[in-house]
């Protein structure tokens, strides 16, 4: 159980990390964004770690605070059910 959970945060975070460089690209481009209520679905239910990191690889989402704290906090929380879960079992 434990192991899908963490192998769930993994997934999740890679998909967030892929939908925030293609919404960052997408910008650039003037083309159809991604909804910002998508990428908050996506961190919540787990991708909070690699929306976290694509808002900071692709300098995306960086002037609005509650990407910034939201993320983080979301990417700490998720860090640190995964280090309670493999400490835990």
């Amino acid at each position: 159980m434990e192991n899908a959970l963490i192998a769930w945060i993994g997934i999740m975070s890679v998909y967030g990390f892929i939908l925030m460089g293609l919404d960052k690209r997408r910008a650039k481009r003037g083309e159809w964004r991604i909804p910002e209520r998508t990428l908050w679905t996506v961190a919540l239910f787990g991708g909070g770690i690699g929306c976290y990191l694509g808002m900071q690889t692709f300098r995306h989402k960086t002037r609005h605070t509650s990407f910034r704290l939201g993320f983080l906090i979301l990417a700490l929380l998720y860090v640190g059910a995964g280090i309670w879960l493999k400490t835990a079992a």
